[in-house]
């Protein structure tokens, strides 16, 4: 079947795809033909979500190393599956009822609403596996797993046993002490109320304010308060009845437990130990809190003093612990002040009494409800404003005058105007409260988009500390390989300040805890209600509503989808698994996870390698956004360029530890380059190369059939060195450079004359161009394998598709002629040189011009005498004479054992030439001094952004190769006189 004039990729895709699932292509084991297996975990998507561009970077580097492997004859198994995803599906299917009028989550019951997001996973989830299908992703999808199969409720066709395999673990850690319930600060999200994990929460830069307060010293006391420079020379000293302290967040003061300074500031060592009053509250009830030492505190920030809240921040709850301060939370679990509790007279006089140490700090205060009647009920930032007020009113804010910078836009610029009667306002009437004008990191949940609390709650938490160490010694040790080097040591960081692992989510979708209490507060953890009621004879039970943190169960997916805990055959024999891919950003969240929870499960290590890629950022190296409107939507780029072009130009820019800029011109630029392949295959066919295919590998005689064969024996070891070391980049480019160089362009011209009829190597070159044009899908199938395919099927009959070819082994030890590689390197160095003098020198592109030669070895004169026509025609020279010396005007052209010249005197105005590439050089030297000195200015560097930074750098590196090579052809200019 004849090809067509051009590559219909919207039409092809989705055909060859259907056609690779129908014949089993991508079942595991297909193309077995060892027994060693190679086998990789998907990374799971959420079953609500769509393909991103991150999706499809990660997706087609694991594509290329299983159909790579696919390829080489191992057992290859390519798991695919979904995570449940339990706050993302939660909130999809609540959004899903209130924008259709149904009931509210609520308003149905727990069961009623698992169903309707059960309904929601059977309407939606298929919709990213479809996905990954346009981008060419060969999962054995026989074998879909889903993070919540077997779960209670789920309908047919969800049975599986993923569930099952989690309880277990659960019930198994539990009965291990690995798993415990307790009271610990956590992200807590007050929209969905929940606890969230450090991955769902965004730290966004914020204009916010740093109120400073006095915190008056108890019975009045005073002290000398002195601050001096880094000589020690005395800047500032006054006598002063109180310690200040600044804070982002002053709703947080009623439930502090102490002031804290560094034991080393010498401003405050007087007051260490004494008693000061939070400035906030009903006066009669007002509280003491002591002043401590911590070495969290940083002497040189602001006044060097902090409050310590340890119920609602997580540097707070650090100094609390350690120092046996109370835990006052203040907050309820819609971020509203609390209303519940000891009333707040009885609470505060407890606090006083813990602080005056009559009384001995609880391990639990969640009764004492520190938020006095007033504020009671309030949001947060209502009671942070009434605070603000109520304190400031009171004459406890620190005051500053006007004019201070802090103050930001409040600061008055102008001099102070006089008082109402027109008489000077002293200098005490002239202050104002000290409310710094800051940018602050505020953290926000990544789908409530509402501010993120730290809340001390009842959760669930693993015992980290008690099963991390394996999962370090097995990257100590090489068990386990982490690429690149860089992200070693982002594992290593994690792991060993590890914390323990809160586990529990309040909320609905996801693994419910399978732990029941009775009356009495006692647990009962078991895998179903009756076992855990056959526990406790005779008592009522109540299970905890409480669902998995999703990272639990997807911890568990190595040995989860493989059908552990039963023995399965497949468990066997693909795990360990072969290799993780994955993004940098959850090197902890998962993959470290993942290590700890197989070793403690199973004790052996998940995978054999983990390869951590980069970001895919925009053109300009700024990362993805839909507020920044730079999003690539990788589905709409597969609907423009095809998904090979989308799939090389990732490949080809996923060089290790790097970011990649992906523009829609780069991807542009590699559709043209399966548009070349395309057209050498229908320049093959027009010669009737594919009309009778070599059986085995050809064994020609001509110089250039000799070469090229060789050429392909160096680049398949090439790519199978770079794809081995995980270099996609390297494999992507090297084949790059071989398709379109070597074979579209050196090649098939060079073999136009040997295609006639007439010409005695015919036969012999259209076999070897049936054969390198073959290998040339075979090597680029992993990486583009629609149109490999496509050409692989149309070109000629076949028997297997080319997704189940086997991988060439051939070496150049078998097939490199040197003496071939030596004289058609040779030609075309020369051919190259010849067109770069002509392209430097504006010689006309299609005028022919004679040559000269003044020496020339016998090895140059046989490789110039077997070429001679390829060399004329394609460098357009006219002809060749031996010259004693070349006369003035000649460039010259230098080729290994032969000197060469074009005499180019009457061609060319050698004048003009010199003065256009003069004045063309001094503008670009204007360029370079104003790019290089404004890398050089040291406030550039500090201050633009990393990405202004990297183009200007680009831009000079650009300007500067541009330079050289006008410098270049101006020096030969001036060879010529």
């Amino acid at each position: 079947m004849a090809l067509e004039k051009t590559f219909n990729a919207a039409e092809a895709e989705s055909r060859i795809y259907a056609d690779w699932e129908t014949k089993g292509a991508f079942k595991a084991g297909a193309n077995a033909q060892r027994d060693e297996h190679f086998s990789v975990m998907i990374p799971p998507p959420n079953v609500t979500g769509s393909l991103h561009m991150g999706h499809a970077f990660n997706n087609t580097l694991q594509d290329i190393l299983v159909r790579w492997h696919r390829m080489q004859g191992f057992d290859t198994l390519w798991q695919p599956g979904q995570d449940h995803a339990g706050i993302a599906t939660q909130m999809v299917v609540e959004r899903e009822l209130a924008a259709t009028g149904q009931p509210g989550r609520r308003e149905l019951g727990r069961e009623a609403f698992t169903a309707k997001v059960w309904e929601q996973k059977q309407k939606s989830g298929g919709t990213i596996i479809d996905q990954l299908r346009r981008l060419g992703a060969s999962c054995d999808w026989s074998r879909n797993a889903f993070t919540m199969s077997g779960a209670p409720g789920a309908p047919e066709g969800e049975e599986g046993n993923f569930h099952d395999a989690v309880i277990k673990v659960f019930v198994d850690m539990y009965n291990k002490g690995l798993i415990y319930r307790g009271k610990r600060l956590v992200n807590w999200d007050p929209h969905f109320e929940t606890a969230i994990s450090d991955l769902e929460v965004e730290s966004t830069e914020v204009d916010g304010h740093m109120w400073h307060f006095k915190y008056p010293l108890a019975g009045g006391e005073t002290y000398t308060y002195v601050e001096k420079d880094e000589d020690g020379n005395t800047l500032f000293e006054e006598t002063r009845d109180y310690i200040s302290i600044a804070t982002t967040r002053p709703e947080t003061m009623l439930g502090d437990g102490a002031v804290a300074v560094h034991p080393s500031d010498e401003r405050y060592a007087s007051i260490v130990g004494k008693l000061c009053e939070i400035p906030v509250g009903p006066k009669e009830q007002r509280r003491l809190i002591p002043i401590i030492t911590d070495e969290y505190p940083d002497k040189n920030f602001g006044s060097g003093a902090v409050k310590i809240t340890g119920a609602h921040d997580f540097n707070d709850y650090g100094v609390a612990k350690r120092n046996g301060i109370p835990l006052y939370a203040l907050m309820d679990t819609q971020g509203q002040m609390r209303a519940d509790g000891l009333p707040y007279a009885e609470a505060a006089a407890r606090a006083q009494a813990i602080a005056d140490g009559s009384e001995p700090a609880p391990e639990d205060a969640t009764e004492i409800n520190l938020v006095p009647d007033a504020y009671r009920g309030l949001d947060r930032f209502e009671a942070r404003k009434r605070v603000v007020e109520d304190v400031t009113a009171e004459g406890l804010a620190v005051m500053t005058e006007a004019t201070d910078p802090r103050l930001g836009r409040a600061a008055k610029k102008a001099p102070v105007e006089p008082g109402e009667g027109g008489e000077m306002r002293t200098e005490e009437e002239n202050l104002v409260p000290l409310v710094e004008a800051k940018k602050i990191m505020q953290p926000f949940g990544d789908r409530s988009k509402v501010v993120i609390e730290p809340m001390l709650t009842d959760q669930w938490f693993v015992a980290t500390d008690k099963i991390v160490q394996p999962a370090i010694d097995a990257v100590r040790s090489g068990e386990v390989t982490i690429l690149p080097e860089q992200d070693r040591k982002v594992y290593f960081h994690w792991l060993e300040n590890i914390e323990p692992w809160c586990i529990s989510r309040q909320l609905w979708w996801g693994h419910q805890i399978p732990v029941w209490f009775d009356d009495d507060g006692n647990e009962y953890c078991a895998p179903t209600e009756a076992e855990a009621q056959a526990m406790a004879p005779g008592k009522t039970l109540r299970r905890d509503p409480d669902v998995l943190d999703t990272w639990f169960s997807s911890g568990l997916w190595p040995i989860g989808t493989l059908g552990w805990p039963e023995q399965t055959a497949e468990l066997e024999k693909y795990f360990p698994t072969s290799v993780l891919v994955t993004g940098f950003d959850i090197i902890f969240f998962w993959v470290a996870r993942m290590m700890m929870m197989q070793y403690a499960v199973v004790d052996q290590k998940p995978f054999d390698t983990v390869y951590v890629h980069a970001l895919v950022r925009d053109e300009k190296g700024k990362k993805m956004s839909k507020s920044l409107g730079n999003v690539l939507d990788p589905l709409e780029l597969i609907d423009d360029f095809g998904a090979d072009a989308v799939r090389f130009t990732l490949t080809s820019m996923a060089a290790m530890g790097r970011d990649l800029k992906l523009s829609t011109q780069r991807i542009a630029g590699y559709r043209n380059f399966g548009t070349k392949l395309w057209n050498a295959h229908r320049f093959a066919e027009m010669n009737d190369v594919f009309d009778s295919m070599p059986a085995a590998m050809p064994t020609p005689q001509a110089t250039l059939n000799k070469w090229i064969v060789g050429e392909t024996a160096r680049i398949r070891e090439e790519v199978d060195a770079a794809l081995g070391n995980f270099r996609f980049n390297d494999a992507a480019n090297a084949l790059y450079a071989f398709v379109w160089g070597k074979v579209c362009d050196w090649y098939v011209e060079l073999s136009k004359p040997l295609l006639q009829d007439d010409a005695p190597e015919a036969d012999e070159t259209r076999a070897t161009m049936a054969w390198v044009l073959e290998q040339c899908l075979v090597l680029l199938h992993p990486i583009m394998p629609f149109i490999t395919e496509e050409l692989w099927q149309t070109t000629t009959k076949r028997d297997q598709l080319l997704a189940l070819t086997g991988w060439p082994t051939y070496t150049t030890a078998d097939l490199l002629d040197a003496e071939a590689d030596r004289e058609l390197n040779w030609v075309i160095g020369l051919i190259e040189s010849i067109r770069s003098a002509r392209q430097q020198m504006h010689v006309p592109a299609g005028l022919k011009v004679p040559m000269l030669v003044t020496e020339m070895d016998a090895a140059a004169q046989g490789a110039w005498d077997r070429n001679e026509v390829m060399i004329k025609r394609l460098a357009r020279v006219e002809s060749l004479e031996r010259a004693d010396s070349f006369p003035k005007g000649t460039v010259s052209i230098a080729a290994p054992g032969a000197s060469f010249g074009l005499p180019l005197a009457g061609l060319i105005d050698i004048d003009a030439e010199k003065a256009r590439l003069q004045k063309s050089l001094d503008k670009l030297g204007k360029e370079i001094g104003g790019l290089k000195g404004r890398l050089n200015n040291p406030k550039f560097a500090a201050s633009a952004p990393e990405e202004v930074v990297a183009e200007a750098q680009a831009n000079l590196a650009a300007r500067q190769e541009e330079a050289d090579q006008m410098q270049a052809a101006l020096d030969r200019l001036a060879e010529l006189g």
